[in-house]
């Protein structure tokens, strides 16, 4: 993947997961509620739920715009999978 559209796709899930944190709601309304968070976090769960998903998106989309899934891969499953 050429190093524009790296940084394009990165920077986008980075906004995307920005707008996830700072607009919560409108998932709230658009995907319901998420029932499995309200029995695991408790009331307000739902709303919890989506901003560590937010979180998790523009992580990833960091990841995505540095290039970095082999150090990431690396450093968290490399023990797995010995060569």
């Amino acid at each position: 993947m050429g190093i524009f559209i790296r940084l394009l796709v990165g920077f986008s899930l980075v906004g995307v997961g920005i707008f996830i944190v700072i607009r919560t709601w409108i998932f709230i309304d658009f995907m319901g509620p998420s029932y499995w968070a309200e029995q695991k976090f408790g009331a307000g769960g739902t709303n919890i739920f989506y901003k560590l998903l937010g979180i998790a998106v523009a992580l990833l989309g960091f990841v995505v715009a540095t290039n970095l899934w082999n150090d990431l891969l690396g450093a968290t499953l490399g023990s797995l999978f010995k060569r």
